[in-house]
């Protein structure tokens, strides 16, 4: 879901060097249409490198798209919709719970120039993750139900086999069970996002280009 994924790049290096100039034009490639936009090669690379500072690890590039497409639809439906931007406090509160992942902020630090983000794209895809994130909440967590049932369930068969397989006092029911209840309501969130997008899928001109940008 990105920030800038639906926007034409064409990149001009001027070169100094011997005794005089040399131009370098270097232009970015199409990975996909969608409707009336574009997902560009340099899009699939920048979430590849988000998804190794988070993970160590990548998705292949034909993944990394139906990712893109996926954001694209959530994000065209939001603007329609004229859904607000998160605040900058948001952003930031976001941002931190991502540095707390790591086990220090240097190994934060690290990771994220080793992955080859700056602090500014970091920032920016931070932003519109929140924004797409904010917007599935909003659409769908009103009509989703948890039953006590269910929450009892996730207790005995996840919280305390998790908490016995680490040798771990497991939290009494009452303690967890604000905890369950969300991690519930999340996954009815994927579930109903997921089928809605698959949906909306059908509706729109999708043309994938990848395998001919491929050398």
């Amino acid at each position: 879901m990105r920030h800038r994924f639906l926007f034409a790049a064409v990149f001009l290096a001027l070169l100094m060097g011997g005794g005089g100039m040399l131009a370098q034009e270097v232009i970015d490639r199409v990975a996909a249409r969608v409707e009336n936009d574009i997902i560009l090669v340099s899009d699939i690379r920048e979430l590849a490198r988000y998804q190794m500072l988070l993970e160590g690890k990548s998705e292949s590039d034909e993944q990394i798209l139906d990712r893109l497409i996926d954001q694209w639809i959530v994000r065209n439906e939001a603007t329609v919709s004229r859904y607000a931007q998160p605040s900058a406090e948001e952003v930031q509160r976001s941002l931190a719970r991502i540095k707390r992942t790591f086990a220090s902020p240097e190994e934060f630090e690290e990771r994220r120039q080793q992955s080859g983000l700056s602090s500014e794209e970091l920032l920016a895809i931070v932003k519109s993750e929140l924004y797409l994130r904010n917007y599935l909440d909003t659409r769908f967590r009103p009509a989703i139900q948890i039953e006590e049932k269910d929450v009892e369930d996730f207790y005995k068969t996840r919280v305390l086999p998790r908490a016995e397989s680490r040798g771990q006092t497991p939290p009494t029911f009452e303690a967890a069970r604000e905890f369950i209840q969300e991690a519930l309501v999340q996954q009815a969130i994927d579930e109903q996002a997921e089928r809605w997008l698959k949906e909306s899928r059908s509706r729109i001109r999708v043309e994938t280009l990848l395998s001919e940008n491929k050398p």
